[in-house]
């Protein structure tokens, strides 16, 4: 995506005095936040898609269930939860989202192989945003 259309996006924003924005066109993905404070944050990422490659019909998506702050530890300096190549069991913890101030802890629906972590720690996570990605086993 060129410049002046993601400069486009955040005038747009602005505009509509809107806080976050996430455009996906072609092979390309933009996410433009706004902090509560004050100016716009971009955070520009290039994300390939690949149109012709279906789907693993094995591997499915863990969403977030809120929004709120991700964590992939229980501590600073503590060991993640899980990692690439990771087995978990139904109700294993994946993950920890504070929101409004409360630490939630994220399980497993199913059992599966952590196969990609979508997110960093400590990054903002919308209602819907893909944490991870795990093949059933």
């Amino acid at each position: 995506m060129e410049e002046m259309e993601i400069r486009k996006y955040a005038h747009l924003m602005d505009e509509l005095n809107l806080t976050g924005l996430e455009v996906t066109r072609d092979n390309d993905c933009v996410r433009l936040e706004r902090s509560v404070g004050g100016g716009v944050t971009q955070n520009v990422v290039s994300v390939p898609i690949s149109e012709s490659t279906p789907a693993d019909p094995g591997v499915f998506a863990v969403s977030s269930p809120m929004v709120g702050i991700y964590y992939a530890a229980s501590a600073e300096q503590a060991k993640p939860f899980v990692k690439v190549g990771d087995t978990v069991k139904q109700g294993d913890v994946l993950c920890i989202i504070e929101a409004m101030k409360l630490l939630n802890e994220i399980t497993a629906e199913q059992d599966g192989v952590i196969t990609e972590i979508c997110i960093k720690n400590a990054q903002t996570v919308e209602f819907g945003m893909t944490l991870f990605k795990m093949r059933r086993p």
